[in-house]
């Protein structure tokens, strides 16, 4: 039976338990906006889905249901034994931060995601499986670990997240607009986004100051660029200093792919055109 906001204050308190701020627990109860989640991932028995910060286990027991193979990845190792008492081997849990400081993610993850030892050699070891990522993300790391797994992680086929409504607003974000960025640009060069819902604090327990916004995110079959790493480079060169022209950042002599003149502004430039960029220079 699904979790109700009576459920996971019940089983906080058996266990002595109460949401922690610094692990930025803010724990999903509204039923019908799982159940939106759910429907975006597009799950199929099978389906390997990692989850970050599961919390008490209330999404994660729908993903299950669903006949999901779920990595579950839990900061807060005094959720322990409520995960295990209602999960058990039904997941794999690992209890630990998903990321290795900001830019990489923890090598026990990606060694649990394709069911193997971790090499000796770490710096060159990716995800081989196939995987979604489905999670009620802490919005702490929600950047850095959707920018990482998109990136270095192309198997990763998609992902439907709770994340900060301006977060969400940034990976959807158009040209001109003010949250248009390079999150955005670099996810929208990989995927399909799309926004499913947005929440109201009252959705969570505790509730927090900001609004909740999910996304889903639909690997594109051909990205519209090549090399990510090169265009977040430019990127990040260009959107450092986004109200000057590109002829002040680049010189007047840059090589620019068509229809984008060096008195343009970088937040003027479609997604398509940064990336054509990306692979002239």
């Amino acid at each position: 039976m699904a979790q109700t906001l009576s459920d996971i204050k019940r089983l906080l308190a058996e266990h002595g338990l109460r949401p922690k701020k610094k692990f930025g627990q803010n724990f999903l109860h509204d039923g019908n906006h799982m159940q939106k989640i759910m429907a975006a991932a597009r799950l199929s028995p099978g389906d390997v889905v990692l989850e970050v910060g599961p919390g008490t286990g209330a999404l994660t027991e729908r993903l299950v249901g669903a006949g999901a193979k779920v990595v579950a990845v839990e900061i807060d190792r005094d959720m322990r034994p409520i995960l295990e008492a209602r999960l058990g081997e039904k997941i794999t849990l690992h209890l630990g931060d998903a990321l290795d400081g900001k830019h990489e993610i923890n090598t026990e993850v990606v060694a649990l995601l394709n069911d193997i030892t971790a090499p000796s050699d770490l710096a060159l070891f990716t995800i081989q499986t196939p995987f979604k990522l489905v999670a009620n993300l802490p919005y702490s790391i929600a950047s850095p670990l959707l920018a990482n797994l998109a990136v270095d992680h192309p198997a990763m086929t998609g992902a439907v997240v709770m994340i900060q409504k301006e977060v969400a607003d940034r990976l959807l974000a158009e040209p001109g607009t003010k949250a248009y960025g390079p999150l955005g640009v670099v996810i929208q060069a990989l995927f399909e986004v799309e926004r499913v819902c947005v929440l109201k604090p009252g959705c969570f327990y505790p509730p927090p100051s900001i609004d909740s916004a999910v996304v889903a995110l639909h690997r594109r079959v051909g990205p519209l660029c090549d090399d990510a790493g090169a265009l977040g480079g430019l990127l990040h060169r260009l959107f450092s200093k986004r109200r000057k022209q590109l002829g002040a950042i680049l010189g007047r002599d840059a090589v620019l792919p068509e229809g984008v003149g060096i008195t343009m502004r970088p937040e003027q430039l479609t997604v398509r055109q940064l990336c054509e960029m990306a692979r002239l220079i």
